[in-house]
Formats: C-alpha cells, sequence, structure tokens
C-alpha cells in the first residue's frame, strides 16, 4: 500500500562481534524472517530506523525493499536495545503473509476527561495495551476509549468497554481493567487530623501549666 511506511535495507554477510563496525558506519544489523522463509541477514540505516519507530508502533506494517527489490510487508517484531545508551543494537524484522491473521500487542489511549479528577482524583491506567487478533491489513496501530464515564471513584473501565474496528479481535480477560480514577490520598486528611490534635494537646498542655503554676503561687 502506498501509505505505508517504507524502510530500505541491504544485504549482510558480517556476522558475531564484526558487525560493531557496522554500528559505527550507521548502519543497523537486523534480521528478516516469517513463516515459510529463510532467515535474511539485513542492515538498514540507524538514523532513518530511528525515525520510522518515532511515527510507527508494534502493528504498523512496514513496506522493506532489500537492495531496491520488490517491497514487501514486515513488521518490527523486536529490538535490542544497549543497557545504557538505549541506542538500538539489532533488529528483528517479521515477513507477514497477508492472508494469515496476527495477534500483535497494540497500545491503549484514553481521550476525553475523567470528570472524577475535578474533585482531586488521580487518573490511573493499569494496563496500557492489549493484544488484538487481526490479518495484518487490519491491524490497528492503537486502540481509543473515551474517559468520560469515569464519573466517581467506583466507576472503571476494563477491556470489555474497548470498541475493535472491523475485523478486530480483542484478547484477554474483559474484566482486566485499563482505566480508573483514585481518590485523594487518605494520608494527606490523616495528617491533617493529626495536626489539629497535635494543637490541642499542646493548648491543653499550656493550659495545665499555667494552672499548676497558679497554684504554686498561691501556696
Amino acid at each position: 500500500m502506498a501509505d505505508r511506511p517504507a524502510l530500505a535495507a541491504e544485504r549482510r554477510t558480517v556476522t558475531g562481534k564484526a558487525v560493531a563496525r557496522l554500528r559505527k558506519e550507521g548502519r543497523l544489523p537486523a534480521v528478516v524472517y516469517g513463516h515459510g522463509t529463510e532467515s535474511e541477514p539485513v542492515t538498514v540505516n540507524a538514523h532513518d530506523f530511528d525515525q520510522l519507530r518515532r511515527r510507527t508502533g508494534a502493528s504498523t506494517l512496514v513496506d522493506l525493499k532489500v537492495e531496491g527489490g520488490t517491497a514487501r510487508p514486515v513488521l518490527v517484531y523486536g529490538v535490542q536495545y544497549h543497557p545504557v545508551t538505549r541506542r538500538p543494537l539489532h533488529v528483528d524484522l517479521f515477513a507477514v503473509r497477508m492472508t494469515e491473521e496476527l495477534v500483535v500487542e497494540v497500545q491503549l489511549i484514553g481521550t476525553g476527561n475523567a470528570p472524577a479528577t475535578e474533585a482531586g482524583g488521580t487518573l490511573m491506567h493499569p494496563t496500557s495495551s492489549v493484544k488484538v487478533r487481526a490479518l495484518p491489513a487490519n491491524l490497528p496501530d492503537t486502540l481509543t476509549y473515551d474517559l468520560s464515564s469515569l464519573v466517581d471513584y467506583d466507576a472503571t473501565l476494563t477491556i470489555a468497554d474497548l470498541v475493535a474496528p472491523e475485523g478486530v479481535r480483542i484478547q484477554g480477560d474483559p474484566s482486566e481493567v485499563i482505566a480508573r480514577v483514585l481518590a485523594p490520598r487518605v494520608e494527606e486528611a490523616v495528617e491533617g487530623v493529626a495536626e489539629g490534635e497535635a494543637a490541642a494537646e499542646g493548648e491543653a498542655a499550656a493550659e495545665g501549666a499555667e494552672s499548676t503554676d497558679g497554684e504554686s503561687a498561691d501556696g
């Protein structure tokens, strides 16, 4: 499809520790694999891949061209990162078959406002993504849901509240909570009460001391 993001690749013969040289040259080692196909070592431009990841998700189909060949749809199935710099070290590209369903992780995005937050509540997203099953052409980049039903602290949104596009089936426990609003922290109220009690005790102690001083003077 013309609107798919594209990524160019070159065939790779270098393997093992020698791939460090490729990274210094701005090339990112990768491998293309899929059902019924042999793994193919390639490299992609590291900068181009970084730009691609900024505008795509795990379920986004990418048109991969190896040395100018015919484009084929792939998913960025896995990325290995450096533990310190967090720069990509290696990429797994999964060549999909457009007639076979896939299960992928899709990001969840809440839209609108949760009324319960206006009273000081905190919006929480216990689940930020969900697995979906669909043909590659139907895979959504994200799934959105409306927060306006969170009118109080007892209200929740669950996987069962998600509406999937046509041809997409949501996987997972329907009762799993994806959003809710937590009440203001109880500790804050307790601290306020404790401060009030401490002040009252202080005043009582002061009054007791004054009373004792008075009795001593009279005696």
